[in-house]
């Protein structure tokens, strides 16, 4: 079973293939090693990141976990996956359109067993090594920065390089921008910052329970969230180097968002490849009603499954 549907990745390669450099062929003879397709690989680093499979486990005999690593490097040093995150940005933008005007942002902890150059000791998991990432994301939840630190790092630190990752839009902004924020923010440097860069800002107050269904900054939860259950080397980092995890995060952003305009565009746009049911958001497609009616008529009573079916006939 693929890692991610071929709706979705095949897609992406055919962007992602466009971004890698041309290889020289250097030697005088002509006659080393065939070159292992760039296709293979891709697929490998997918494998990778959505399972959190070891570059060891998935080795065989089509490609090499050392091949796996340098071909990584290679990309990364080209920066394919920074300009595939942002071709996938603009592809959302001119089809559907980014809500520049509503933007969220908060960080989210996870474990870093293998430490590395963005690990430190998480205030949540017992003083164990974890990473932090501070994420930003517009009004419907699409993500459009990260910045990765140390797990012990605060998140008002890491606001500004955060929301300075919006000049990858250049001046195509909106003149009025409203930052929403949790209560970790709500400081006078905060407020600061945010005036300084023409921002308004909606923060939650500190000891003031707010439901956060009755806010704007669901989305990001929501969307932190995706990184995690979507993508176990985001969960479980056990990369070193912050240049990789960057590459990762680049490529699981260019899924999430590829996934999201499918599920938008699938009411409005008719292509060749369409799926014939549509995507739900977590990267599946929806059951058809036949499905649903068997599921609900199965004898099967685990809460669990009650639970699921209860998600499933809601969101329908």
């Amino acid at each position: 079973m693929p890692a991610v549907p071929s709706c979705i990745i095949e897609p992406i390669w055919d962007q992602f293939q466009m971004l890698i450099p041309a290889v020289a062929d250097e030697h005088p003879l002509g006659c080393h090693r065939p070159r292992i397709p760039d296709r293979v690989v891709f697929d490998k680093l997918v494998q990778v990141l959505v399972p959190g499979a070891a570059y060891e486990r998935i080795s065989d005999t089509t490609c090499s976990a050392t091949t796996i690593r340098r071909r990584r490097d290679e990309w990364i040093e080209a920066g394919a996956f920074k300009e595939l995150e942002q071709f996938c940005l603009e592809g959302y933008e001119k089809m559907v359109g980014l809500q520049l005007e509503n933007l969220a942002v908060d960080g989210c902890i996870t474990k870093a067993p293998c430490g590395g150059e963005a690990a430190g000791r998480s205030p949540v998991d017992r003083g164990k090594q974890g990473t932090k990432r501070s994420l930003l994301v517009e009004g419907a939840g699409i993500p459009l920065g990260t910045v990765v630190a140390p797990a012990n790092r605060h998140d008002s630190p890491l606001l500004r390089p955060t929301l300075e990752t919006l000049s990858r839009f250049g001046f195509d902004r909106p003149e009025r921008i409203t930052v929403h924020l949790d209560a970790d923010y709500d400081s006078k440097g905060t407020r600061g910052l945010l005036a300084e860069l023409g921002c308004e800002a909606r923060i939650a107050v500190k000891g003031v329970p707010a439901p956060i269904q009755n806010t704007s900054r669901w989305v990001v939860e929501r969307t932190n969230s995706w990184h995690n259950r979507g993508f176990q080397k985001l969960a479980v980092c056990t990369e070193k180097r912050i240049r990789v995890i960057e590459a990762f995060i680049a490529l699981a952003n260019a899924i999430i968002i590829t996934r999201r305009l499918l599920r938008e565009a699938w009411n409005t746009h008719r292509w060749a490849t369409r799926p014939t049911r549509r995507p739900w958001p977590n990267g599946g497609t929806s059951y058809s009603s036949s499905t649903a009616r068997r599921r609900w008529s199965s004898p099967y009573t685990d809460t669990t499954r009650l639970c699921r079916m209860l998600a499933m006939a809601r969101r329908r």
